[in-house]
């Protein structure tokens, strides 16, 4: 079988990780479901609807050594069915008293579902722990550099002073809302799924509710109260989840990207020794990390649109929406988690250049105190006439060349004393910054201390 060039040897580590890869690999998931059809024959079997007997036996006999995968999958591609390969695989390796009462009632979507909320709490479990490392990072980042003043930026232009703390702070903010969504969706995403032909239950009559419940407890998912076979938000919501937490890190990774741009110079990722910028141009040292992260949190959106595609469906049942989640659902979990490692890493080695920082931010001259100056001129010549005579000043010192510092001199010398002024010009000004700060980081360890290690 030819690889695909991201699951290839050379490049499968960019585009997952090994935690996820086992997570999906076709041992672990038909191990996954033979553990879902025992608890199905145990709870059946709990409630007299098949003999105790024929329950222990596929909980016995009913493993993934002894099956004849070439013959499973012979007579899926055989039967055109999704299941019934496996479903005659596991009746060849168990006694005719039990062979009867494999997936009995059950369908495709009863073991897929089910099993899909299993690798859920899987995945939402490695989620939770690197959105938990990436945030005492950034909390960490954000203390140090609390008071280191640089430039803020807006439409990618320079606007006014911020510290990189400032920066830091909003990212750590971020992450902990994530945090916050996917403590809240557990509930409503790990759901187990016994539905039957049309949701009805009707295979099992009068125990149809309390098999699905008996069912769900021996897996340790919740009951869902009513079948889901059509309603596919579920699936929908964590992958959107995971689209604006990658989305989050890109944004992340975006910004080292920009700051690390020899001319802006504010940030660098860590570089080893071995590590190989361009093999034309010696002296690159390109942001590989960063600029992945934004590729990742793309592809991930992509497949988290389709998840969302999928809640258009159609009926009690529609094999165009939910099997199209088969892809989308396990490229968004691998891709998220490449983002969520990668990021760690670029923040645990991440270069600040406060002197660069301090650098750019003199270059600008009293420019990037025109919002102070501004503050400052309102209450004597009003807000609007002190913001177009600082403007027109500002223009005709582009266009003359004159000094900045001397424009703005011009315009506020006769409503300023001279000390008022200077200090406006010459003492960058970070406003609330650093309270922002400080209540960012208080709340975001206040809530991790209150997190439990493991989700959900």
């Amino acid at each position: 079988m030819v690889d695909r060039l991201t699951d290839s040897r050379m490049y499968a580590h960019l585009w997952g990780t090994d935690e996820l890869h086992a997570v999906f690999a076709e041992e672990h998931r038909l191990r996954a479901w033979l553990n879902i059809l025992a608890a199905l024959a145990a709870a059946q079997a709990e409630l007299g609807i098949i003999p105790e007997a024929a329950a222990r036996e596929i909980a016995q006999g009913a493993t993934f050594e002894r099956l004849d995968m070439d013959f499973v999958v012979e007579e899926t591609r055989a039967t055109s069915h999704s299941m019934l390969g496996l479903i005659h695989g596991l009746q060849r390796i168990l006694p005719p008293s039990a062979a009867e009462y494999v997936y009995y009632g059950a369908t495709v979507q009863d073991l897929t579902d089910t099993w899909t909320a299993m690798a859920m709490a899987q995945v939402g479990a490695i989620v939770w722990r690197d959105l938990g490392d990436i945030e005492r990072l950034l909390v960490e980042m954000a203390r140090r550099y609390r008071d280191s003043v640089m430039t803020g930026r807006t439409h990618g232009q320079p606007g006014a002073p911020i510290t990189f703390g400032f920066k830091v702070a909003g990212w750590a903010d971020e992450v902990q809302r994530h945090r916050d969504r996917l403590r809240a969706g557990a509930p409503r995403w790990l759901v187990g799924q016994l539905a039957g032909a049309v949701g009805a239950l009707g295979f099992f009559g009068s125990e149809g509710i309390a098999l699905r419940a008996a069912f769900c407890a021996r897996l340790g998912l919740e009951d869902p109260g009513i079948s889901w076979t059509s309603s596919r938000d579920r699936l929908a919501e964590f992958g959107s989840l995971l689209a604006l937490v990658t989305a989050t890190l890109a944004r992340i990774g975006n910004e080292v990207y920009q700051l690390q741009r020899p001319e802006i110079g504010e940030v660098r990722e860590a570089a080893t020794t071995t590590t190989v910028g361009s093999i034309t141009m010696p002296h690159k040292r390109n942001p590989e990390g960063s600029e992945h992260i934004v590729s990742l949190a793309r592809l991930v959106r992509a497949n988290a649109g389709i998840l969302v595609e999928g809640m258009v469906a159609e009926h009690e049942r529609d094999g165009r929406a939910w099997k199209a989640e088969w892809p989308a659902f396990t490229e968004v979990c691998l891709l998220s988690a490449t983002a969520l490692q990668l990021t760690c890493g670029l923040l645990r080695g991440l270069e600040v250049d406060t002197a660069a920082m301090a650098r750019n931010l003199a270059t600008a001259g009293g420019a990037l105190a025109s919002e102070r100056l501004l503050a400052a001129l309102a209450p004597v010549l009003g807000k609007h006439r002190a913001q177009a005579e600082l403007q027109d000043a500002i223009r005709r010192a582009r266009d003359d060349d004159d000094g900045f510092d001397q424009a703005l001199r011009l315009v506020a010398g006769d409503h300023l004393d001279p000390l008022t002024l200077s200090a406006i010009l010459m003492t960058p000004d970070t406003g609330a910054c650093g309270t922002m700060v400080d209540e960012v980081t208080r709340r975001c360890s206040r809530a991790m201390a209150g997190d439990p290690a493991n989700w959900p």
